[in-house]
């Protein structure tokens, strides 16, 4: 039987000569408690006594009141572990929202996905399959490091980080997911994980990933430095507005191309949830972003923003061309770029900013329809995956 004091502790019985040195030992611990609380009640006693009426009668410290309003995202100087009241009702929805959207990678069957990649799929289709999802392994575990150690620990609001630390449970299952479908097809795990390494194309959007959230990663950073405030901004303008909303968003498009004709389902359903995920991390991001920038009168230079935005998509550009060097059916290079330029235009407007890429035109305009898409499915053949208020999340 389990034992609920001691949950580790083994489960067959022991010997009777173990079960009497234990005894033992417990009785001998009993009698040290016995003394250590009587001599604890001496000293008590002995400090009553010494007690003037001047001690006695002093009243306890209080501490005054949290009013919602005195509240700030950073450098705040409220209780950070009062939760209410709000002063940002909309985080708290954030984290409701999210746990609308739950499910883990063994809910979903993967086997029609294994007999596309031996059967089904071109040696051009692999490449695009294999390539994203090295990317997305390497990209989810630093989103989770960005969030639990850049990010949540300087927000001041304790609403703001409840939901952030759903979301780093949220990118620990997304790595889950993507090694869970590695896995599932049987791909040579250390190859796959390696690639953000020896792939200049994969490795250049990690590094510079790293190099926008790296200078944020310390405990230590000051926020009421002008300078280090605008460097966070920065980081966190990046992680949420490129990484996640655009990055992310982009990334999963490969494989909704090929479950478009078909192929690889098992995997795209995985994204599909992880998709809802990235929306509201995305939206949340950039909310928080705009309300740092608000309370704290942060400007930033125009030329660092749009130098940002084309950073980015010189890193995808080399990206497409790399994982779609080849065309597959349905998608090519000059589709995905195009794509990101669209949906960067998107993330700028919610970040106030200039659209980086004007005139830029959605290639994909079934993209939300397939990241929404909802199947009936077959109870004898699969779990029941679709919750019925995951297709009310909203994409922008």
């Amino acid at each position: 039987m389990l034992n609920w004091d001691d949950p580790l502790a083994a489960f067959n019985d022991s010997s009777n000569e173990t079960r009497t040195t234990e005894n033992a030992i417990h009785a001998e611990h009993i009698l040290e408690q016995q003394k250590y609380y009587e001599i604890k009640d001496e000293l008590k006693d002995k400090l009553s006594e010494t007690k003037s009426p001047e001690t006695e009668a002093a009243p306890q410290s209080t501490m005054e009141p949290v009013r919602a309003d005195d509240k700030r995202v950073i450098n705040g100087l409220t209780d950070i572990n009062q939760l209410a009241p709000f002063k940002y009702p909309w985080a708290w929805d954030f984290f409701l929202n999210a746990n609308k959207n739950h499910w883990t990678p063994l809910d979903i069957n993967m086997s029609r996905d294994v007999h596309d990649y031996q059967h089904r799929m071109t040696v051009e289709e692999k490449h695009v399959y294999e390539n994203v999802l090295s990317y997305l392994t390497t990209s989810d575990i630093l989103a989770m490091r960005n969030v639990g150690l850049a990010v949540m620990e300087k927000m001041t609001a304790p609403e703001l980080q409840i939901y952030q630390a759903r979301q780093v449970y949220e990118e620990a299952l997304h790595t889950w997911t993507y090694q869970h479908c590695i896995e599932s097809i049987g791909l040579e795990q250390g190859e796959i994980y390696n690639r953000y390494r020896v792939v200049p194309a994969i490795n250049q959007k990690i590094q510079l990933a790293n190099n926008r959230i790296n200078s944020v990663l310390r405990a230590d950073i000051d926020l009421t430095d002008k300078d280090e405030l605008e460097n966070f901004v920065m980081s966190y303008t990046f992680f949420a507005g490129i990484f996640e909303g655009c990055w992310f968003y982009n990334g999963f498009s490969p494989i909704f191309a090929l479950q478009r004709r078909g192929l690889m389902t098992g995997t795209a359903e995985q994204l599909q949830y992880i998709m809802r995920d990235e929306v509201l991390h995305c939206a949340f991001g950039i909310r928080v972003v705009n309300q740092i920038i608000a309370e704290n009168n942060v400007h930033i230079d125009p030329v660092q923003i749009q130098n940002m935005w084309e950073e980015a998509e010189a890193a995808e550009i080399d990206y497409a061309h790399y994982i779609l060097h080849d065309p597959i059916i349905g998608y090519n290079a000059e589709d995905h770029i195009e794509q990101f330029r669209f949906i960067a235009n998107r993330r700028a407007r919610q970040l106030k900013h200039n659209e980086p890429f004007p005139g830029a035109e959605s290639r994909l305009n079934w993209l939300d329809e397939q990241a929404n898409l909802r199947k009936e499915k077959n109870f004898f053949e699969t779990r029941v995956t679709e919750y019925q208020t995951g297709g009310a999340l909203k994409w922008d």
